[in-house]
């Protein structure tokens, strides 16, 4: 699809489920889990053993039910694989130059990190398509606030520490989205197979993202 119209879904559903797992059946299981829970965006990072394959599976079992990206790209060559793997959509905890360049290239939406403002406008001047302001929990919500001030043309995905409790808030700041990792995508209920138990977080983090909306918070 189109990056404007995937930028407008993944504003849409109002968050991406960053998925770090220690094996491949962790990752897919889980993913399963929590687009049950209603969360319809998926960032698989390439910390997950296999990464691209991880991406190509989700690709071929759910298709069109999600938004699947790719996180912790952090080399041209990683971009490749991922898109080639079926990943609609680039994250990085950082900005690279070469990173952005390869998503351009490749046609797809890229998010790369960045924290201060000038880093934030060299990631934006660069060509991202919203910058991930990594680590969010440094700052919390009057940060993205702060940022958003002089910067409101800049679509920003908080991610780090958010949660069922704050998501709220980091939407009332101004955030386009949010990322969410481990309060979603918890190691323990992945150890221990509890894909009920991860459904159950995912559909109060969802709850707690329209609850904000129709509270004008985002």
């Amino acid at each position: 699809m189109p990056n404007s119209e995937l930028m407008n879904k993944i504003q849409e559903v109002g968050a991406v489920l960053v998925v770090r797992a220690e094996t491949q059946e962790e990752a897919l299981e889980g993913v399963r889990a929590v687009v049950a829970g209603g969360l319809k965006a998926v960032e698989v990072t390439f910390t997950v053993p296999g990464a691209p394959g991880v991406i190509r599976e989700i690709k071929r079992v759910m298709g069109d039910q999600v938004l699947l990206g790719a996180g912790t790209v952090l080399h041209p060559e990683d971009a490749e694989d991922a898109v080639d793997a079926g990943a609609q959509y680039l994250i990085a905890p950082n900005t690279d130059e070469k990173v952005i360049g390869m998503a351009k290239r490749l046609k797809v939406a890229v998010f790369p990190g960045a924290y201060t403002p000038t880093e934030v406008v060299r990631a934006w001047d660069l060509g991202a398509d919203a910058v991930k302001i990594f680590p969010a929990s440094v700052g919390g919500p009057a940060y993205i606030k702060a940022l958003r001030g002089p910067l409101p043309h800049i679509p920003f995905i908080p991610t780090g520490g958010v949660d069922e409790h704050n998501v709220g808030e980091f939407l009332k700041a101004g955030a386009f989205a949010v990322g969410a990792g481990g309060s979603l995508f918890d190691a323990k209920k992945l150890k221990a197979r509890d894909w009920n138990g991860l459904t159950e977080t995912a559909r109060r983090f969802m709850a707690a993202v329209r609850n904000a909306r129709m509270n004008g918070k985002g």
